[in-house]
C-alpha cells in the first residue's frame, strides 16, 4: 500500500546517465514523490539544469511525470552517478550555489604529485617492495559502465597497495582528464571510449598512460596483474589507420556506402574497424567493401577518398570515424 503525494515538488532517483552526440547529457530518472514538469529546475549531485524535455520509455514526449513515473530527462548540464537523488529547486541560482559546494568538496580529492607510472613500472615497483598506491581516472560510455570498473577496480586494494578511483565521469577521454592524471600520478582507464585528438597528444607530451578496454574483465585483469608484480603483456592493439566518413550513400540491397577520406595510417581491406561517433566506440567489426572509384581495392592510404560499407552496419553518420586497428605481439624488453 505504498503512497506517494503528487502535489510537491519532485524528488527521486537516478537510474543512468549518458552523454548522447545530437541531445547532450540524457539522464533516466525515477520520480518518487510530487511531479516533475518540463521547465523545473532540478539539482542533481553536482549537476543542475532547467529540464527542457521529457520522454517515456516509449520515446514519446511528456509534459509531467507523477510518482513512480521513469522518464529521460534532457537539461542537466552534466552525467549525474547512477543511485544519486534528484530534487526539484526553487530557481537557478540556489541550485547552482549547492552545486558548487558540492564539487568543490569533489575536488579536494586531487593529490599533487611529481613521477607518473605506467603499469609496468607499477609491477617493477611492487616487486621490489617500494610501491604502496595506484590512482587510477575511469571513462566510459555510459554511468552503469563507469560504476562497475570503479567499484570492480577498488575491490582490487590489497594490504600492501591499495587502489583509488580518483575521478570516474562519462564521456571520450579530455585534456583536462590527462591534466589530472599528470597531477595525481595517476593512469587513465577508458571503457568503449577514445581520447580525443588533443588529450591523446597531451598523453604523450606528459608521458601519461591510456589504456582502452571493450571488455570490462580484460581492464581488471590488467589492473590484477600489475598489483602482483607480474604482468606480462603479449598483446598490443595498434591503430593502423583513421578514416572519416564525408558523405553518405543508401544503396539498394547493399545497404550504407560512406564516402571517405583516410586521414591517418593505411587502411586494408581486411582489417578490422570500429565506428567512433563523438569519442565513443559504437560498433566494432570487419568491412564489407572497400572501392576507390569503382574498383575493388586492396587497401588506401592517407590522403586518398575512398567509398566503404561495413558488414552487418548500416547506422554510419557524416563525422563518424572509422578506425582500423591490429594486434601486435610485443615482447617485453
Amino acid at each position: 500500500d505504498l503512497k506517494a503525494n503528487p502535489n510537491k515538488k519532485a524528488q527521486g532517483t537516478v537510474i543512468e546517465s549518458t552523454l548522447d552526440k545530437g541531445r547532450g547529457y540524457v539522464s533516466t530518472i525515477l520520480v518518487q514523490s510530487g511531479t516533475l514538469r518540463v521547465g523545473d529546475v532540478i539539482l542533481s549531485g553536482t549537476y543542475t539544469g532547467r529540464v527542457k524535455a521529457m520522454f517515456n520509455e516509449n520515446g514519446k514526449k511528456v509534459e509531467t511525470a507523477g510518482p513512480s513515473t521513469p522518464v529521460q530527462v534532457l537539461g542537466l548540464n552534466g552525467a549525474p552517478q547512477a543511485g544519486d537523488t534528484f530534487n526539484v529547486m526553487d530557481d537557478d541560482r540556489s541550485a547552482r550555489e549547492i552545486a558548487n559546494k558540492r564539487e568543490q568538496l569533489a575536488r579536494m580529492q586531487g593529490i599533487m604529485t611529481q613521477k607518473h607510472v605506467t603499469l609496468d613500472e607499477i609491477g617493477r615497483r611492487i616487486a621490489i617492495g617500494s610501491f604502496k598506491e595506484l590512482n587510477s581516472i575511469v571513462k566510459g560510455d555510459v554511468d552503469g559502465s563507469v560504476e562497475a570498473m570503479s567499484g570492480s577496480l577498488i575491490k582490487l586494494s590489497k594490504e600492501t597497495v591499495q587502489v583509488n578511483v580518483i575521478h570516474a565521469a562519462v564521456g571520450q577521454i579530455s585534456e583536462s582528464d590527462v591534466l589530472l592524471a599528470a597531477a595525481s600520478n595517476a593512469i587513465i582507464v577508458g571503457f568503449q571510449v577514445r581520447p580525443s585528438a588533443s588529450a591523446r597528444r597531451l598523453a604523450e607530451t606528459e608521458e601519461i598512460e591510456i589504456r582502452l578496454y571493450s571488455i570490462i574483465y580484460d581492464a581488471i585483469n590488467d589492473i590484477k596483474d600489475a598489483i602482483e608484480g607480474m604482468l606480462e603483456p603479449v598483446m598490443k592493439e595498434e591503430i593502423v589507420a583513421s578514416v572519416e566518413v564525408l558523405e553518405i550513400f543508401k544503396i539498394t540491397k547493399v545497404g550504407t556506402v560512406a564516402g571517405c577520406m583516410v586521414r591517418e595510417g593505411k587502411l586494408q581491406r581486411s582489417t578490422p574497424i570500429r565506428v567512433i561517433r563523438d569519442g565513443i566506440v559504437i560498433y566494432t567489426g570487419k568491412l564489407g567493401s572497400l572501392k576507390r572509384f569503382k574498383d575493388d581495392v586492396k587497401e588506401v592510404v592517407v590522403g586518398q577518398d575512398c567509398g566503404l560499407n561495413i558488414e552487418s552496419f548500416n547506422d554510419i553518420r557524416v563525422g563518424d570515424i572509422v578506425e582500423g586497428y591490429e594486434q601486435v605481439e610485443v615482447k617485453r624488453k
